[in-house]
């Protein structure tokens, strides 16, 4: 557009010069005001153009703002021999949860070790998924590597907790591993699904409390491996379970909630918007889980 503006620029002044010596200086007055006009219509025609050029961006556009809309990625969601390999990861900690919250110690130690060996396959997806060096990619990869870290040091604690048996280190580090993973699930687009609703209060405010079924969280306050359901705030209505309570913040725990599309979204929320669900309930479907012999990376 720039150019093109320059070349018309030039050939009205070199119009105009020409003008200049061929037509009597009477009329030369007639022919500025003509040139003055039409410097005016190209003007405001490269203006539409370059307003028109701005807005045929729709693929960046709709991507720019599903990335808002999931808190991450930026991508609709990913399938693929990679992705489904990251996605299969989410078994392991379902296994380690289930075999951590039985104690059974002899089986917890070995997950370090499996889970590490998971380390180059989190390295190939984030490079191979934002391979460019575009700000967008760029910002993507650093916050993937981030939780990849942040997952790992919890790894690692969770190897000294299991070493000393101390199930509440262990607890909290697995908390933080389920955490950091679910977060590299959704900047990564590995979520199975995409949910648009922001809030589910509203669809509670014409419902008392006293309708739903749960104990008093102030009088008997959700522990770790209690079946839980979020009395409040924009996940009110769901149901999980509490997989840990941090020690330096005790308000707060974290709920693994029930499946939903293949997936188990991991909340750090406040304790006393979380109570224990009362009455008859099935176990948490950790607990279903047939036990094998301790798992080796699947390529």
């Amino acid at each position: 557009v720039a150019t093109m503006k320059f070349v018309i620029s030039f050939f009205l002044v070199f119009s105009s010069t020409c003008f200049a010596f061929q037509v009597p200086k009477q009329q030369q007055k007639n022919v500025v005001n003509r040139r003055k006009l039409l410097q005016g219509i190209i003007s405001s025609t490269t203006t539409a153009i370059v307003a028109i050029q701005q807005q045929q961006q729709p693929a960046w556009s709709v991507e720019k703002d599903f990335s808002k809309l999931i808190g991450g990625g930026g991508s609709l969601p990913r399938s693929g021999g990679l992705a489904n390999k990251v996605r299969r990861v989410t078994t392991v900690m379902d296994e380690l949860q289930r075999d951590l919250m039985q104690e059974r110690w002899d089986l917890v130690q070995a997950y370090p070790a499996v889970l590490r060996s998971y380390v180059p396959l989190f390295t190939t997806f984030t490079d191979s998924a934002y391979p460019s060096q575009e700000p967008k990619d760029t910002g993507l990869r650093v916050a993937l590597r981030y939780e990849v870290g942040r997952l790992f040091a919890s790894v690692e604690r969770l190897d000294q907790a299991t070493r000393r048996q101390a199930l509440n280190e262990a607890f909290v580090a697995y908390s933080d591993m389920s955490l950091h993973f679910d977060r590299y699930l959704h900047v990564g687009g590995l979520y199975t699904y995409y949910d648009a609703v922001v809030s589910l209060e509203p669809y509670y405010k014409d419902i008392p409390d006293t309708d739903l079924v749960f104990a008093d969280p102030k009088k008997d306050p959700a522990l770790v491996r209690d079946l839980v359901v979020v009395i409040k705030g924009p996940d009110k209505g769901k149901t999980g379970i509490v997989i840990g309570i941090y020690p330096d913040k005790a308000s707060n725990c974290v709920v693994k909630f029930d499946k939903y599309k293949g997936m188990r979204e991991i909340r750090e929320l406040p304790r006393a918007w979380v109570a224990k669900r009362v009455g008859e309930q099935d176990p948490d479907e950790v607990f279903l889980i047939p036990r094998k012999q301790p798992r080796e990376m699947k390529t």
